[in-house]
């Protein structure tokens, strides 16, 4: 009976990891972690959240509603939505090392 119980509740206990796992673990399509970019920033391998929002700004003035960082074909990509005067999302990719517009889109 003891072993049984015990056996249960490890059972239970490797299903918690693995669940735990699949919420917090980053994921391929996820976007690097706000610590990785942290550190690529002060390395000075990207821009800082700060600057690419201001560039951002400067190709799209209105309020930011999201940034992501993602590493696409070895290259590191900022995607910034920002909500325009007239209630428009605008979906913006700029290089993060230079802060250089690859594209701009109305998001759907």
């Amino acid at each position: 009976m003891f072993w049984m119980q015990r056996r249960i509740w490890m059972v239970l206990f490797a299903l918690v990891l693995v669940l735990l796992a699949l919420v917090y673990l980053p994921r391929a399509d996820s976007g690097e972690s706000p610590a990785n970019a942290g550190r690529l920033s002060a390395k000075g391998d990207i821009l800082s959240l700060e600057k690419i929002s201001q560039k951002a700004k400067g190709y799209k003035p209105g309020e930011i509603l999201e940034v992501e960082l993602e590493k696409k074909h070895g290259r590191y990509i900022y995607e910034v939505e920002i909500l325009d005067a007239g209630s428009q999302v605008w979906e913006l990719k700029l290089d993060a090392k230079s802060g250089q517009l690859l594209k701009m889109e109305q998001d759907d």
